[in-house]
């Protein structure tokens, strides 16, 4: 197993570990009190039964030479309820492109002592940044940043249960839940076997999120965030199991894979400087029988990690703000390959994003951004691309 970890991902772990106290007081900022959706809703509904919220994103995006495309990407409705001190429900409503609807959440939280939460439902998968934060208004960028959709397929979110809390004395909060896995393989209606996955976008097609899903053998996810430096909140995050076949196809040779996922991140901020970096690596057990079984390219191994940096450019007694940014970002669904399939150099991309984002008032957010987007192959043309964005959230 090659593991080509990068090493400007460690030096940015390392270093950052060593600055003083952060002068940072916004919750959207510091990372240490940032709050995504669902935690907002649990921490915020003592006060009445009901809590109802919600954000969105308007998107532009013009690629290089073709025509742009304007849309309503998303628009997600929250809605909380207390049944007691100890017991809360949450979900997430979510209208994809106007016409697509989707449950994003649905979880019931139980309270049973001070450091420990039950949780059962349909909930993000804690791995990296942005599965679960990824409100407009907590990010950089129009697009979310490609790791997190390629690498890490968000919004990753399935079925499981669980438990969460935190350790102040430590400075430690920790999740770690069952799932459903990702469905791999389904019967084709003509006697043989299709495959959901591919060497393209890896895992990101098997997502189940909770529609009428199958379950073979269940999946165990993890997250550590570490809190104990001011400004710095580090994380470790964890996913191994199988994938999911129906039972036509559970027994063939080939229709499941297993996954060992980690994930590193680290966000910082300090007066008006913010910093994040996240690795992610996916080893992939018996691709060789599944690709020879569905005819797919799906890659062994997945990799991809960024390093981003900001700077907010109004002065620091402004209310509002405004950051210039740059992030630079590697990853590559064929990282590794089984068998007679070579890697395929298109499926190594590099992406740096540079541009605005313009918080001109709490919960509202606009962008603008411009990507140089490339890949290994030689010769290949990957269109560069102009993105704008109003993002909201409250």
């Amino acid at each position: 197993m090659r593991l080509r970890f990068p090493f400007l991902v460690i030096i940015f772990l390392i270093t950052a570990s060593g600055f003083g106290q952060t002068a940072t007081d916004s919750i959207t900022l510091d990372p240490q009190k940032q709050l995504n959706a669902a935690q907002r809703l649990l921490s915020g509904n003592y006060g009445s039964a009901v809590t109802v919220g919600a954000y969105g994103e308007m998107l532009y995006n013009q690629p290089e030479g073709d025509n742009g495309e304007i849309d309503v990407q998303r628009l997600v409705l929250l809605f909380g309820y207390r049944f007691n001190d100890k017991t809360q429900f949450i979900t997430e409503i979510e209208f994809e492109h106007v016409e697509e609807v989707f449950v994003e959440q649905a979880f019931v939280n139980y309270n049973v002592a001070d450091n420990v939460n039950l949780r059962g439902g349909l909930m993000l998968v804690p791995m990296g940044i942005i599965n679960e934060f990824h409100e407009p208004t907590t990010f950089n960028g129009t697009e979310r940043p490609a790791v997190d959709n390629v690498i890490v397929p968000s919004t990753w979110r399935e079925l499981g249960i669980g438990v969460n809390g935190r350790f102040n004395d430590l400075s430690l909060a920790y999740q770690a839940y069952i799932f459903n896995g990702f469905k791999s393989t389904e019967a084709d209606g003509e006697g043989g076997v299709s495959g959901i996955l591919q060497g393209s976008n890896g895992l990101r097609s098997g997502r189940q999120k909770g529609i009428r899903s199958t379950v073979d053998s269940p999946t165990f996810s993890t997250k550590f965030d570490y809190y104990g430096i001011a400004g710095l909140r580090l994380g470790l995050s964890g996913y191994f199991g199988q994938t999911q076949a129906e039972d036509d196809v559970e027994e063939i040779d080939g229709a499941n894979i297993g996954i060992s996922m980690i994930g590193l991140d680290a966000r910082y901020a300090y007066k008006r400087f913010t910093a994040r970096g996240q690795f992610i690596y996916a080893s992939l057990s018996d691709t060789e029988a599944y690709n020879a079984l569905t005819g797919r390219d799906l890659g062994s191994e997945l990799q991809g990690w960024y390093l981003e940096g900001a700077f907010n450019i109004l002065p620091a007694s402004k209310k509002q703000k405004l950051f210039a940014f740059a992030r630079y970002e590697a990853y590559d669904t064929h990282a590794g390959t089984a068998g007679t399939l070579a890697e395929n150099p298109a499926y190594d991309r590099t992406d740096i994003t540079t541009g605005l984002t313009y918080h001109i008032a709490p919960g509202v957010v606009i962008k603008g951004d411009y990507q140089f987007r490339d890949n290994a192959l030689d010769g290949d043309s990957v269109k560069d691309r102009l993105n704008f964005g109003i993002g909201v959230w409250f």
